[in-house]
């Protein structure tokens, strides 16, 4: 029988198989935070005399073991099984009888899968940061080891001015340091215990949701229990946005690569291996890698946008509809971390271009270097201005021979230290840690 099913009737095999969905595959990912928010509920249930000591003790040590296996390999959802809570319900009345059936006093699935998710994602923007700080690390060597390389800045895709790879290996760095900022919001939203809001509006059980929150390694918990379920949703639609943020950051970097390693460009190269080539063009060398990153990376910004769309026009309460932005957001984690991964060991082996400017096409890139040299002698910019524009249309414009950039985030002075400090400051704010002593303590042998 479904956890729902009052009679014996059998819902009609066709509506069953289209309202599970997905739910028997992705729910696998749930599976051990449905078992960690059940020990912390039938822990907060003994407390409150809703479960005999006796009764705990036989349920903790079959949910740990439980948990084990889900870590291992093998755990599966029964077939005619709905959803992981079903699963693990049906296996702890299999094992212990009758006990097994009081583990869903004071809960609804809906508080049930709130959790569930608040947890699977806590863990999972855990390992998103750690992929963020690895690639930042790699931009800041980077950009410290090739500082005095000069390229070209382009403006409306035209030669602009001087830049360097140590500027633009560290813009990235410092972007990334800004998408921590959206991974920190979205952790602090996702990081509330929900649970023992039921189906939305709470219980008339004395349950103590403190004692879950704390179990539970949560900062806090929502108050609300009509709002803790309208943060379904909400919550996945901001964590999607933080993910977007950061593989837009991502894309642009392999866009960008794409363009540099052409034979127009030639900024950098990269070793055969880490190319592919033309089943017909035997010279070709292309950057698959970067143009499936910057795919991949566009195909995760729509994903905020999406569930937007999902989420619109719903009155407060619990609706069905949310079971399928799993389908979505799921697999967009691992997208991201492959993403970030695959550049980072990608930019292990970049070269660069050390004689960039020596072509003759970048002549005119120094051009605001001839009028502040004309500025810093004493004429008005706006005359130094026109005077390098007669210089170019008469060619006798002449390039500077040395560049001098000295202010905060210039050329000769890119604040790496300050972009690493500016990152540090964010990373120190999550609370990894916390989380993760009390999913061990929850954990620990009774």
């Amino acid at each position: 029988m479904k956890l729902w099913q009052k009679t014996t009737t059998s819902i009609d095999k066709r509506i069953e198989r289209f309202t599970i969905g997905q739910d028997a595959v992705l729910d696998l990912v749930l599976a051990p935070y449905d078992v960690l928010g059940t020990l912390a509920h039938i822990t907060m249930l003994q407390e409150v005399g809703l479960l005999k000591k006796k009764e705990l003790n036989k349920l903790c040590p079959v949910l740990q073991q439980l948990y084990r296996q889900i870590q291992g390999e093998g755990f599966t959802i029964d077939d005619g099984v709905e959803d992981i809570h079903s699963q693990v319900e049906m296996l702890l009345t299999r094992e212990l009888g009758e006990i097994g059936k009081k583990v869903h006093s004071g809960r609804s699935r809906n508080d049930q899968v709130l959790v569930d998710l608040r947890l699977y994602f806590r863990d999972e923007l855990q390992q998103a940061v750690s992929g963020v700080q690895a690639l930042f690390e790699r931009l800041q060597g980077l950009s410290e080891q090739h500082q005095d390389v000069l390229l070209p800045g382009y403006t409306h895709t035209q030669v602009a001015m001087p830049s360097s790879f140590g500027l633009w290996f560290g813009a990235y760095a410092e972007s990334l340091a800004d998408d921590m900022l959206m991974l920190l919001a979205a952790y602090r939203l996702v990081n509330q215990n929900p649970l023992g809001s039921a189906a939305g509006y709470g219980s008339s059980f004395p349950l103590n949701r403190q004692m879950t929150t704390d179990l539970l390694g949560f900062d806090t918990l929502n108050y609300n229990s009509v709002y803790a379920q309208m943060g379904r949703g909400k919550t996945e639609r901001i964590v999607a946005f933080a993910i977007s943020t950061v593989a837009a950051t991502v894309g642009k970097m392999a866009d960008d690569i794409c363009w540099y390693v052409s034979q127009n460009f030639q900024f950098i190269r990269f070793p055969d291996h880490l190319t592919t080539g033309s089943s017909i063009m035997p010279h070709k060398k292309n950057p698959d890698v970067f143009e499936l990153i910057r795919a991949k990376c566009n195909q995760l910004q729509g994903l905020s946008n999406q569930i937007t769309l999902v989420n619109t026009n719903m009155i407060s309460g619990y609706h069905r509809d949310w079971q399928i932005l799993k389908e979505g957001l799921f697999p967009a984690f691992g997208q991201l971390k492959d993403c970030l991964a695959i550049l980072d060991y990608a930019l292990q082996h970049i070269s660069v271009n050390e004689d960039i400017l020596e072509d003759e096409r970048y002549r005119y890139l120094f051009t605001v270097e001839r009028v502040n040299e004309k500025v810093l002698a004493g004429k008005p910019f706006r005359d130094a201005y026109q005077e390098v524009g007669r210089e170019i249309a008469d060619n006798t414009y002449e390039p500077p021979t040395e560049i001098n950039h000295t202010h905060e985030g210039s050329i000769g002075n890119l604040q790496n230290d300050a972009i690493a400090e500016k990152f540090q400051s964010v990373l120190q704010q999550f609370n990894f840690d916390q989380a993760q002593r009390a999913i061990e303590k929850l954990l620990k042998n009774r």
